[in-house]
C-alpha cells in the first residue's frame, strides 16, 4: 500500500507545490479528516489533476480541506493502490467506483 505521509492543506499554493516527476496516488480530506475522494494523476499532471479538484466546477470536490499524496512508480501500480483505498475507505466522491 502506499505511504501517505505528506499531508497538505488543500490551497492553491500547496498544489503549485507538488512534484510531478512520477505518478501520485492522492486523497482529499474533510474537516474530520475523512478521505472524500481518492485519485491518481500520471507523471507531469498532478498539480493540473488537484486543481481541477479545487477549482473546476465539473471536477471540484466540496468540503476538501486538506490533501495528501504518494508517488508510485507508475500509473499500473497507482491504479491498483486507488481501487483497494476505495474499496476499503468508500469515500464519498468516488460514486463510479463503488
Amino acid at each position: 500500500m502506499a505511504n501517505f505521509t505528506n499531508k497538505r492543506r488543500f490551497n492553491k499554493t500547496n498544489i503549485k507545490r507538488m512534484p510531478e516527476d512520477k505518478p501520485i496516488i492522492y486523497k482529499i480530506n474533510n474537516n474530520q479528516g475523512k478521505n472524500i475522494y481518492t485519485g491518481i494523476a500520471k507523471k507531469g499532471e498532478s498539480q493540473n489533476r488537484l486543481l481541477a479538484h479545487l477549482t473546476t466546477k465539473k471536477d471540484k470536490i466540496p468540503g476538501g480541506t486538506k490533501f495528501q499524496y504518494s508517488q508510485v512508480k507508475n500509473k499500473e501500480t497507482a491504479e491498483k493502490i486507488e481501487k483497494q483505498i476505495i474499496k476499503k475507505e468508500q469515500p464519498k466522491f468516488n460514486i463510479q467506483n463503488k
